[in-house]
């Protein structure tokens, strides 16, 4: 089969398809043969050598969708040509509020989803929802999951409820802005674009304002009043701002930190607003579930960047490295 494979770190420029054998199913595994994939920032993070636990060489990839072509012997409800997307996390465990210390992702150090063939344990795939292509199905997975836990199981959002969303744009983002609408919150943008923060609005959001202005905090809070839930994957200078924009009793979750450590934040502010903070990774397999129920009931549609072929894959990433990308962005798998 043809695959992307990276065989040493900080050379995005060498990633090209190889051929390689097909996986074989274990007794409790499948075999899907993909008809897509998505990028997710952490794929980048592993190109560059900058993900903690890496393992090489290894196939890259987290998402996708497509048609199981074989079973293990000891599965009992998947069949060959059942359709379905891939829930990227592995050896989460049975406890919905915390994953064990083994949990990993497809894509390293387990070989992943850029590839026309994954093997997967048969408890990681679901039946793709219908009201989806499977370029929408490829991109729901890994970011869809992220969104939901952060703001649902995490943020225990409420109708009515202020959220703020900084750096719109990524694909966990767009998922919030569309999943917090959806359940009734007034949601609150950023952006150093202004284009992105017009389309947030397409997709729900109430309002947003640029954080390149020198005064983009007291902009929003005359805007909202205050927030009650702020979802965080930028750290960094911005989460001090974040605990000044919070209501009493508000809440943070933070997903990642692409901005750093956050620099001389003081406690006092948060504990006088008694306000939470809490971290958040990828889901569980019952949010997993949950998730995708929500985008079935709600007719969500993930929403699409730009479209590669597999083979493009260097010019994908470096679209989401220079942060171009307003969505996910989606790869074709060739099918022969």
């Amino acid at each position: 089969m043809k695959a992307i494979i990276l065989r040493e770190a900080g050379l995005p420029s060498q990633l090209k398809l190889e051929e390689v054998e097909v996986p074989k199913a274990g007794s409790k595994e499948v075999v899907v043969r993909l008809k897509a994939t998505a990028l997710n920032r952490r794929d980048l993070m592993i190109v560059q050598g900058r993900y903690p636990g890496m393992k090489l060489p290894s196939i890259l990839g987290s998402d996708g969708a497509g048609e199981v072509v074989e079973v293990g012997s000891e599965i009992e409800n998947i069949f060959i040509g059942d359709q379905v997307i891939i829930n990227p996390g592995v050896n989460w465990g049975s406890d919905k509020n915390k994953k064990r210390a083994d949990f990993t992702i497809l894509g390293n150090p387990f070989d992943g989803t850029f590839a026309q063939y994954v093997k997967v344990p048969a408890e990681n795939v679901y039946s793709k929802p219908s009201h989806l292509s499977w370029e929408e199905a490829a991109a729901l997975p890994l970011s869809g999951l992220t969104a939901y836990r952060a703001l649902v199981t995490k943020g225990n959002v409420k109708e009515g409820e202020n959220v703020l969303i900084p750096g719109v744009g990524g694909g966990v983002a767009t998922y919030l802005v569309q999943f917090a609408s959806a359940l009734g919150a007034k949601v609150y943008v950023t952006s150093s674009k202004e284009e992105k923060i017009e389309k947030a609005k397409s997709l729900g959001a109430t309002g947003g304002v640029n954080y390149t202005s020198d005064h983009w905090s007291e902009e929003l809070e005359k805007l909202t009043g205050g927030i009650d839930l702020s979802i965080d994957s930028i750290g960094g200078e911005v989460f001090k701002t974040l605990v000044s924009l919070g209501k009493i009793g508000s809440r943070i979750v933070s997903f990642g930190a692409t901005r750093g450590p956050v620099p001389d934040l003081l406690l006092p502010s948060m504990t006088v607003k008694e306000m939470s903070v809490i971290g958040s990774t990828m889901g569980s397999p019952q949010d997993f579930v949950e998730m995708i129920n929500f985008v079935e009931k709600h007719k969500i549609h993930p929403i699409l960047d730009k479209i590669y072929s597999l083979e493009e894959i260097v010019d994908a990433l470096f679209r989401m490295e220079k942060g171009e990308n307003f969505g996910k962005i989606v790869l074709t798998i060739p099918q022969n």
